[in-house]
């Protein structure tokens, strides 16, 4: 498992510049928008999720995986553990940027963070995820760069809803704890049940 995770990483290596671009052109283009901390994170999570995607896609590296003594569902739980890290890795990031420039530049009057404001895109991007994987492995290199192009889609229609929510949120306050608490395990049931769905395609799949 842990091979199979590094394995991610060492083939992300030469391209991590272009997530560190993702993260900067996305904190520039929505930096003066109330829901800038939101869409940062979330766009740099999943672009960086498509990137390692389509690094597998390039270098054909299921059909040399499957060759090797390793049960697919290990390479299937590397990717969920994968997309897990660069969630946080973009969330947090943007959460980040978003304090220093709440500091440097008040002038942009960024309102107070709270954990909301990384559950919430943390929370759809687990969601998108787990619609994202059965397609990707079912698809493969047939249809990668459609279903990106429609995720992206996707990402850009949630933007504004994104940010009326969050605007919602922050003047009322949430309902109650036990419904976010509700949301958020309906969200890690959604994950799992995705994973499993996902190894069950992957595992009938010839290569």
């Amino acid at each position: 498992m842990l091979n199979l995770l590094r394995k991610d990483f060492i083939a992300l290596k030469s391209s991590l510049w272009m997530i560190i671009l993702y993260l900067a052109v996305f904190s520039v283009a929505f930096m003066k928008k109330d829901s800038s901390i939101h869409l940062v994170g979330m766009y740099t999570a999943f672009a960086s999720l498509n990137l390692v995607t389509m690094i597998d896609i390039k270098k054909h590296h299921h059909n040399f995986l499957v060759t090797l003594p390793i049960r697919r569902k290990h390479i299937i739980q590397a990717k969920y553990i994968t997309a897990i890290i660069y969630t946080l890795f973009g969330v947090l990031a943007s959460y980040g940027i978003h304090s220093i420039v709440k500091l440097a530049v008040p002038q942009l009057n960024k309102p107070d963070y709270s954990a909301i404001d990384i559950l919430v895109p943390v929370g759809i991007i687990l969601v998108l995820t787990s619609i994202y994987m059965p397609l990707f492995y079912t698809l493969s290199k047939k249809g990668t760069g459609i279903i990106n192009a429609i995720f992206f889609i996707i990402l850009i229609a949630l933007a504004q809803p994104t940010a009326i929510f969050m605007n919602m949120m922050n003047e009322q306050g949430f309902s109650s704890d036990q419904t976010l608490f509700l949301i958020l395990i309906g969200i890690l049931l959604l994950f799992i049940a995705s994973y499993y769905l996902t190894v069950y395609l992957f595992s009938r799949k010839d290569l």
